[in-house]
């Protein structure tokens, strides 16, 4: 079996994990965590077979760089080591690491306006604002909820997201899974979906008719919003300044 022990001989550059480190650490800052569920991962070879993953009922707000594991989706024996790896992580993160090499990082958590719109009869977000619009043409939709993620659920969200122009999966009765070509670009995807979906939310509560942007207009703006943001480096950048500035141990 290929389970690496980051403290013996890590293949993951040391960046990498510190970066996967950061998003668990914001992650449970902003309350997008939830106990020690869910899972965030990061491709770390050519095929995007190995990937980080963090580890077992490990609280977000403790995760360090060191912590995560290395695990290559190719072994199923991976899949038996429930002492080290959830075995809904293996479901979910292994098959999209095994059949979407472009999925670089993919994170999966339950926020709680993302989770209400996952619930609703039709949970795809609709361009009511400037943040909307950059989800335009790049969420798919999961309706098929048949209970944990365990290796059918995974093998069904990997099909899903087999078209590299999808940023966002939001399953239904269940979360969301945000996907990116670093762990700058999937954080930031679900920093910004998470707000999102919070605005349509308060405005359906608000009982008022909801003025939505022209299919049009949503279009251009997404393209626009591509064009103009560097994926999350900036966002990230900060996050993980102001975590240093703090004297976080995230890193180590």
């Amino acid at each position: 079996m290929n389970l690496i022990n980051p403290k013996g001989a890590p293949d993951a550059p040391l960046n990498a994990r510190a970066d996967l480190a950061a998003a668990f650490r914001w992650a449970a800052r902003l309350d997008m965590h939830e106990a020690v569920a869910n899972h965030f991962s990061l491709a770390v070879n050519e095929t995007g077979t190995r990937f980080l993953i963090n580890p077992a009922g490990r609280h977000f707000a403790r995760i360090r760089a060191s912590d995560l594991l290395e695990i290559d989706a190719s072994d199923s024996a991976t899949a038996q080591r429930s002492d080290a790896l959830d075995p809904t992580a293996w479901g979910l993160h292994g098959a999209l690491h095994r059949l979407c090499p472009h999925v670089r990082c993919a994170v999966h958590a339950h926020p709680t306006y993302a989770t209400v719109l996952s619930c609703l009869d039709d949970p795809l977000l609709p361009p009511i604002d400037q943040t909307a619009c950059s989800f335009y043409g790049r969420q798919a939709v999961d309706l098929q909820y048949g209970g944990l993620a365990f290796e059918d659920e995974g093998a069904r969200c990997a099909e899903l997201l087999a078209d590299p122009a999808v940023k966002v999966l939001t399953m239904g009765n269940h979360g969301i899974l945000c996907v990116g070509a670093t762990v700058a670009e999937a954080f930031n995807t679900l920093y910004y979906f998470e707000r999102a979906a919070r605005s349509y939310i308060l405005a359906l509560q608000t009982g008022r008719p909801i003025r939505m942007l022209s299919d049009t207009v949503a279009r251009k703006t997404a393209g626009e919003l591509a064009r103009y943001t560097n994926p999350g480096r900036a966002h990230f950048g900060e996050l993980r300044a102001i975590l240093d500035a703090e004297g976080s141990d995230y890193a180590t």
